[in-house]
């Protein structure tokens, strides 16, 4: 079973949060929160709080700990831009960009991986 989180409107570009996405992205739920704790840049709160929301559904729906599961599915997309203006050279006006994130992640239990694989096999 698959068990899912997200979070919109996050407050840090996409293109800074896809890296951090990239190192935790296929490893098991208990590894990618210690890599967040430890990871020194405010920037792994929002993955930080969204991979915890996600196993605390697991836990709720079957009663499964972080160990049993691996993040199957982990995506970093382009929310809304918000644009604005400030004075620039020469009388000017530079556009400046204000860019958000949403965030989704799908937890998958192992167990049902490996179970999954033998019937694919058989």
């Amino acid at each position: 079973m698959q068990y899912k989180a997200k979070a919109r409107y996050i407050s840090y570009s996409p293109y800074k949060l896809r890296p951090l996405a990239d190192v935790i992205r296929g490893k098991r739920a208990d590894y990618a929160l210690g890599v967040l704790s430890t990871y020194a840049s405010q920037r792994s709160q929002p993955l930080k709080k969204m991979l915890q929301s996600a196993i605390a559904n697991a836990k709720h729906s079957a009663d499964i700990s972080a160990q049993n599961l691996f993040i199957k599915e982990l995506r970093v997309d382009q929310g809304p831009i918000f644009r604005y203006y400030k004075p620039g050279a020469m009388g000017r006006a530079n556009v400046l960009r204000r860019r958000f994130s949403h965030l989704s992640v799908i937890l998958e239990n192992v167990n049902e991986l490996v179970k999954n694989t033998k019937t694919k096999e058989d």
